[in-house]
């Protein structure tokens, strides 16, 4: 009869502490499932596919738009035609000086101009001694190999040998586009370009340095920036770091690290990156450690995962490497050990009714 009561008691500690932890952990996944972070997970991915979507219609559709303001460079073999006079007809190749030689012109400095601008100074130069209004036609019939080099979160890294004039997103299509966890950033890295005629020290001083440049991805792919998709030449490096990431770990259901693809996070959304708190989770006292800038020292931040969920406390952003984590709560802990433990002498009590 004792036991009977003492079963009975358990058995009404037990629905307690069920119902509690059911409706503490139900109010943790409503607040976790319709968090925005999932949402703006789903957006990022679509802004990924639609940037990389626009990656391969820009190099598809600009390539007779490139070939026409392209600079003429050494190696190149352009084809020059007067119609007025078929022995001025010529192919040539532009020397490593970036000159040509025609026949009654003699040498011509070519390196630099397209192939628009070039007719025009031809059709000039004949047309002041030998012909009048000349029609003169340049054709560029191959083009130098020229390599650029991409590196970091794209689908295929590695050096390309490309003809022609490329720009960013030509040679981004190239690389098969960006990766899910490639940062918001694009550097652009050029090698020093020398003037013609620079002495030896001019190319060896400190004015020689690669030249970087910074383009935001975002500008260029989803707003349509099309001044920041610049024109590429030999010797170009293109990195696309991968995004920096945020930690979460302790009292959570899935811990671990999670790219911020260029996102501001904070802490209720990377809760909701990690599915929530766990029953037993003390979220009141979940703690952030931050990098100080201070060799190895890290600022520990407090934070109150209820009350931000709740509206009660502001809803920090975190920083990148950030590490989150949640303790776990010791009075919890003891009723879902406890509400184990009866589940268990029930199952038993009930074994031995049956016998």
């Amino acid at each position: 009869m004792i036991s009977k009561i003492i079963i009975f008691l358990l058995l009404g500690i037990v629905f307690i502490v069920f119902t509690l932890s059911c409706a503490s952990e139900s109010t943790y996944r409503k607040e976790a499932d319709p968090s925005t972070l999932p949402t703006k997970e789903i957006e990022s991915s679509k802004q990924m596919k639609a940037m990389n979507e626009r990656i391969l219609m820009s190099s598809l559709s600009s390539g007779k738009d490139l070939y026409r303001d392209y600079k003429i460079g050494p190696e190149d073999l352009l084809e020059i035609s007067v119609f007025e006079e078929e022995k001025l007809n010529k192919t040539v190749r532009v020397s490593s000086q970036g000159n040509i030689s025609l026949p009654l012109l003699g040498t011509i400095r070519v390196k630099g101009l397209t192939a628009n601008e070039l007719e025009k100074e031809i059709r000039e130069l004949l047309a002041e001694k030998y012909l009048q209004n000349p029609n003169v036609s340049v054709f560029i019939k191959e083009y130098r190999s020229q390599r650029i080099t991409v590196i970091g979160a794209v689908e295929k890294p590695g050096p390309y040998d490309v003809t022609g004039q490329k720009t960013i997103l030509a040679v981004l299509g190239m690389a098969g586009g960006l990766k899910e966890d490639a940062g918001p950033l694009l550097f652009l890295i050029r090698p020093p370009q020398p003037e013609e005629g620079a002495s030896s020290a001019e190319k060896d001083s400190e004015t020689m340095q690669p030249n970087t440049f910074v383009i935001n991805l975002e500008e260029l792919l989803a707003k349509g920036n099309l001044s920041l998709n610049l024109l590429l030449i030999h010797g170009d490096v293109i990195n696309i770091p991968v995004s920096g990431k945020i930690f979460v770990g302790g009292e959570v259901r899935k811990p671990g690290g999670f790219p911020l693809q260029g996102k501001r996070v904070t802490v209720s959304q990377a809760i909701a990156l990690a599915e929530g708190l766990k029953p037993e989770a003390k979220g009141g006292e979940a703690k952030i450690f931050r990098h100080s800038g201070k060799g190895n020292e890290r600022e520990i931040l407090s934070a109150d995962i209820y009350a931000i969920q709740k509206g009660q406390s502001e809803d920090p952003f975190m920083k990148e490497n950030d590490i989150l984590i949640v303790p776990k709560s010791g009075t919890k802990a003891f009723f879902i050990g406890l509400l184990d433990t009866v589940k268990g002498l029930v199952g038993f009590g009930f074994s031995l009714g049956a016998i």
